[in-house]
C-alpha cells in the first residue's frame, strides 16, 4: 500500500510556522506554546522590500507588492499601474527545492485616479516528498504546494484616507493525485478576505515637508480549512497588522524612511492536556475549539491564552526598519523582526537594497537570523517590479 512520508511534510511545515521551536529551552516548555494554524505559507513575506525592512509594509510608500501588505495603499499609488514578479528560495539550509512564487500588480481606474483594482497570485511548492511503501521502501516522489490567487479593490474616501477589500482563494494540496492521496493527507480549499486602510500626511518639520503614514489590514479573514475531510479542521492565519512610517529628507534627493509594524494572529490557542485536571476536560475543549468557527476564533483570540494577559502580549510579533532612497533610483534597507520566544522564537535582521532604471525596479533581500540553529538564516529574497505606466509612455514616445 502507497503512503506519503507525512513525517517530512510535517516538518517542512513545522519549519514554516515556528522554524526554531525545536531548540526552545528545557526550563520554558510549560510556557511554551505557539498557535497553530493551516496554510502557514501565507504568512511568508513574498517580496524583497518588505523582507529587508525586517517583514513589514502596512504603512510604507505604496508599491506593486501592497496586496500583501495592505492593498489600500494602491489608491495612493504613484503610477497608474504596477506588476511585480518576486521569487524566494525557502529553508535553503534544509532542503534545496523549496521557494515561493509571487506574481502581484495594480492598475488604477478612472481619470481621478482616486481608485484601483489590484490582484496577486502566490505559489509555494514543498519540494519534493518521498513516498513509502508500508515496509518504508522508497517508491515514488509527490510535489506538494500551496496556492492562494486574489483580488482587490481600493479606494480614496479623502485626500488623505484610503480602504481597501480583498477576496481569496486558497488551495494547499499535499498529494500528487487523487489516487496517491490518503485519508490522512489530501488537497484543501478556503475562502479569505482582507480589509485593509492607509492614512498619509504631509507634515512641514523645520523647513522640511515630510510623510507620515498609518495603516491595518485585517487579513485572511475566512473558512477553516481540513485535510481529513473536516476531521482535523486548522483555522487560517488570519492577523491584525498595524504600522506606521515617517519619512524625512537628509539633503537634496536623500531621504530616509522608518517604519514599525506590530502584528497579532487573530486565532485560539489550541487546547493543551496539560492545561487541564483530567482528559474529559481536555477533550470536551478541543471539541469546542473545533467546531468553534472563525468569526468567534477571532474574537476568542484575544482572551483566550492559559498564560493570561502577560501569554497575550507573547501573541505580538513587531518589526522595525528603515529605508534610504538616493532620487528613487537606489535603495538600502534593513530592519529586525521579532517573535517572542514562547511563541516560535522568529528573530532575524533584514538586509537590502533596490536600484530603479526608469521604468524597472530590481530588489534583494537578505535574512540573517539571530539564532545560528535557524534554518531561515540566509535566506534570499528577489522582485522584479515594471511600470506599467512609464512602459506605456516609454513605447508611446517611440
Amino acid at each position: 500500500m502507497k503512503k506519503i512520508s507525512k513525517i517530512a511534510i510535517i516538518l517542512i511545515l513545522a519549519c514554516i510556522a515556528m522554524p526554531c521551536s525545536i531548540h526552545a529551552q528545557e526550563s520554558m516548555k510549560n510556557e511554551f506554546n505557539p498557535i497553530t494554524t493551516g496554510v502557514t505559507s501565507l504568512g511568508i513575506a513574498p517580496d524583497a522590500r518588505g523582507a529587508s525592512m525586517g517583514d513589514l509594509g502596512a504603512a510604507t510608500d505604496p508599491d506593486a507588492n501592497s496586496q500583501y501588505w495592505n492593498p489600500s495603499k494602491y489608491a495612493f499609488a504613484y503610477s497608474k499601474a504596477g506588476v511585480s514578479i518576486s521569487y524566494t528560495p525557502w529553508l535553503r539550509k534544509l532542503v534545496n527545492d523549496i521557494y515561493l512564487a509571487n506574481l502581484a500588480g495594480y492598475w488604477k481606474l478612472g481619470s481621478e485616479d482616486n481608485q484601483a483594482i489590484s490582484a496577486s497570485l502566490r505559489y509555494f511548492s514543498l519540494g519534493e516528498v518521498s513516498m513509502t511503501d508500508d515496509a518504508g521502501n522508497g517508491i515514488n516522489s509527490i510535489n506538494p504546494f500551496e496556492m492562494a490567487v486574489d483580488l482587490g479593490y481600493s479606494r480614496k474616501l479623502s485626500d488623505s484616507f484610503s480602504m481597501g477589500v480583498a477576496l481569496r482563494y486558497i488551495y494547499s494540496d499535499l498529494a500528487f493525485d487523487e489516487t496517491m492521496a490518503t485519508d490522512d493527507v489530501k488537497g484543501a480549499s478556503a475562502f479569505a478576505a482582507d480589509i485593509s486602510g492607509y492614512y498619509t500626511t504631509y507634515p512641514m518639520v523645520g523647513r522640511n515637508e515630510c510623510q507620515w503614514s498609518l495603516g491595518f489590514n485585517i487579513s485572511n479573514i475566512g473558512s477553516k480549512v481540513s485535510y481529513s475531510g473536516g476531521n482535523e479542521p486548522a483555522f487560517l492565519p488570519a492577523n491584525l497588522k498595524l504600522g506606521t512610517m515617517f519619512m524625512f529628507p537628509l539633503a537634496d534627493y536623500h531621504t530616509l524612511a522608518l517604519a514599525l509594524d506590530v502584528n497579532k494572529l487573530l486565532v485560539p490557542v489550541k487546547p493543551r492536556l496539560t492545561d487541564y485536571e483530567d482528559q474529559i476536560a481536555y477533550e470536551d475543549a478541543l471539541q469546542d475549539w473545533k467546531d468553534m468557527s472563525p468569526i468567534s476564533g477571532i474574537f476568542k483570540s484575544f482572551n483566550d491564552a492559559p498564560g493570561g494577559f502577560k501569554e497575550e502580549l507573547r501573541e505580538i510579533t513587531y518589526s522595525i526598519g528603515a529605508e534610504y532612497s538616493y532620487n528613487q533610483q537606489f535603495f538600502l534597507r534593513g530592519g529586525y523582526y521579532h517573535e517572542s520566544a514562547y511563541k516560535g522564537n522568529r528573530q532575524y535582521f533584514g538586509l537590502g537594497a533596490g536600484f530603479a532604471l526608469n521604468v524597472v525596479r530590481l530588489d534583494a533581500a537578505y535574512m540573517i537570523a539571530t539564532a545560528q540553529s535557524s534554518p531561515l538564516d540566509q535566506t534570499l529574497r528577489f522582485s522584479l517590479t515594471f511600470d506599467m505606466d512609464g512602459l506605456r509612455d516609454l513605447f508611446g514616445r517611440r
